[in-house]
């Protein structure tokens, strides 16, 4: 028997810690898996079973203690994560190549086993890379004396919007295959020279399409290679199995943040021609579950020797984001973003112009209107309800504007028509679960659309119309042409014409076409120094950028009236501390959901 330990999207949260709202969260963390490991190990060996250990990538980035530590001497905090632990491979995700190949090279060196990349090459002939196509390990079955050991074949494919996402550095470098058709020819060779075990590493999730060409989740497609025999997904931080979802063969996705462990069992058979698969299954383990009133509970314990080795990076974390940067006499939170004003978002969107501004005079664009749009960053969701910005009033320190943006994305500036504008937030607008008029207690957002593509357009005046069809599907397919959720779109207090031009703000993922946002791919783009939103936000409260007048401006949109309608709103049970922000009558409390999350009913 084999048995595969994976985790994924770990997104750098080795300790139990929110260095967000700076407190202990049991719910996260490499710090309580590496406990699991330890007893899935022990479990192996009792079972006389092989074992191997494998990442599935977005594991550098997406937290304060892997942000900083480019800056930092020595192994990056999760190269020795991966050191301490033993891992056997590591697949890289999208997220890994945020701060370029170099980067990424920098921290690799340190890594103590195969790195896996099957769906990126080099553009140039003879250019190195800091990862492998593919990797090949050999374990002998304990109780199989004189067997051969079972050679067990390693692919990974990532999504192939990663040089696009990631900027044209990355695209000047490197080249991207597609999911499926990479993972086919891979596995098809290590079948071909004598891997008895395909395992593919999917950083990639579920998706209705049919995973072929530059398809972005692909993982039930992946499943189906004949020549993989189990595979590991991630990407949309889910947890498979499940319910809902049945595979030939095992596959597992263990969530995201540390919450899972990933278990795939491979039940072995020796032939004459070597060993080969004869069924299998795949499994979780949680390392904390929901208590009575939502809150996490621990199921395991943090591994001591883990946590030691990891608090100096955790202590220099803890000091960076503690420094003093700034004040704001208003709270800011984000658990009403879907349905009412988020302040965090529109302080984003106003550094996004004031950083903007200066340089459109000096540009093509001098003389049109400047816009700046920004999404949510925390939003429960998939990741939780404690997963939302909660900024107090008063003194602001680093970790807010962390909290603020949680992704390292770049200021970009495009000139884009009112034609595009109106798709563009049509798209956003997908959000929303399409409501019946004259009934209730139907779902205002849809859970299977992504929070961090709902973009708020500053600057401009319109309602959504949640009654409407979406115009797109998740992906980006116009699926109603004529269907309009967008009400009343307004500049300056005059409706937006399709010729009109404007240049909008916007973070680097999105004008990208991340999201499946294609309407901005063809987007003129305006020439910016680099700069992280960040470093703009920070500027902005510091004082080192000017006001911008986006801020004097009304919040720019809201939900159209369906009288005698209500919907759902999911939130987190901190979202009653600022129930009396919002308008008399709009939200009723109706209480914690099995989940943990705070459900409002909102009378439309």
């Amino acid at each position: 028997m084999l048995h595969v330990l994976a985790t994924t999207d770990l997104h750098c949260n080795l300790l139990s810690h929110d260095y967000y709202a700076d407190r202990p969260d049991p719910s996260i963390g490499l710090s309580r898996v590496a406990s699991l490991i330890a007893q899935a190990r022990a479990d192996a060996a009792r079972q006389g079973a092989a074992c191997i250990l494998v990442d599935n990538g977005d594991g550098f980035q997406g937290s304060p203690l892997g942000d900083i530590v480019p800056d930092a001497k020595g192994p990056h905090p999760l190269a020795r994560a991966f050191q301490l632990l033993g891992y056997d491979a590591v697949g890289l995700g999208n997220h890994d190549f945020d701060f370029g190949l170099a980067a990424l090279a920098g921290i690799l060196k340190d890594v103590p086993c195969p790195v896996l990349c099957s769906n990126l090459t080099a553009l140039q002939p003879g250019q190195a890379l800091p990862f492998e196509p593919s990797a090949v390990l050999e374990r002998h079955i304990p109780g199989c004396p004189g067997l051969p050991p079972v050679r067990i074949g390693l692919l990974s494919v990532l999504p192939p919007q990663t040089l696009a996402w990631c900027g044209p550095a990355l695209q000047d470098q490197l080249a991207a295959g597609g999911i499926v058709e990479t993972a086919a020819a891979q596995a098809r060779r290590l079948k071909a020279e004598g891997c008895d075990i395909v395992l593919a590493l999917g950083h990639t999730g579920l998706a209705p399409q049919s995973g072929t060409g530059l398809c972005e989740n692909a993982l039930t497609q992946l499943a189906s290679i004949p020549d993989v025999d189990a595979v590991v997904g991630g990407h949309t931080h889910l947890t498979l199995p499940d319910e809902g979802h049945e595979f030939a063969k095992p596959v597992v996705m263990p969530g995201a943040h540390g919450s899972h462990l990933g278990l795939i069992s491979l039940d072995l058979e020796y032939t004459g021609a070597g060993w080969r698969p004869a069924g299998g299954s795949a499994s979780l383990q949680a390392v904390a579950q929901k208590g009575p009133e939502g809150a996490a509970e621990p199921l395991i314990a943090e591994d001591p020797a883990f946590c030691e080795a990891l608090a100096a990076d955790h202590a220099r974390t803890l000091e960076r984001m503690r420094q003093p940067a700034g004040y704001s006499s208003v709270a800011m939170h984000s658990y009403f973003t879907f349905f009412a004003q988020d302040r965090g978002l529109a302080l984003v969107a106003s550094a996004q112009a004031a950083a903007v501004r200066p340089l459109l005079q000096r540009s093509a664009a001098a003389g049109l209107p400047l816009l700046s749009a920004t999404a949510p960053s925390k939003f429960g969701g998939r990741s939780g309800p404690q997963f939302y910005t909660d900024i107090a009033a008063g003194e602001l320190c680093a970790r807010n504007i962390a909290d603020l943006q949680v992704f390292p994305n770049e200021l970009r500036a495009v000139v884009v028509t009112g034609a595009q504008l109106l798709d563009w937030l049509e798209m956003s607008a997908g959000l929303f679960s399409q409501v019946e008029p004259g009934r209730g207690g139907q779902l205002l957002v849809d859970p299977q659309r992504a929070g961090h593509n709902f973009d708020v357009i500053f600057g401009l005046s319109y309602q959504v119309d949640v009654s409407q069809p979406r115009r797109f599907s998740a992906a980006g397919e116009r699926i109603n042409p004529q269907a309009q959720r967008i009400r009343g779109l307004s500049w300056n207090g005059q409706p937006v014409q399709p010729s009109q031009r404007f240049a909008v703000a916007a973070n680097s993922y999105r004008v990208s076409g991340g999201g499946s946002f294609r309407m901005l791919r063809e987007a003129e783009q305006l020439p910016l120094p680099p700069m992280r939103i960040r470093d703009a936000v920070r500027d902005y409260i510091a004082g080192r950028l000017s006001a911008d007048p986006l801020a004097e401006e009304p919040y720019p949109w809201q939900l159209a009236a369906l009288p005698g309608t209500s919907a759902i709103a999911v939130t987190g049970p901190g979202a009653g501390q600022y129930l009396d922000e919002l308008p008399p009558g709009l939200a009723q409390p109706r209480g914690v959901s099995s989940n943990g999350f705070w459900q409002l009913e909102l009378q439309l």
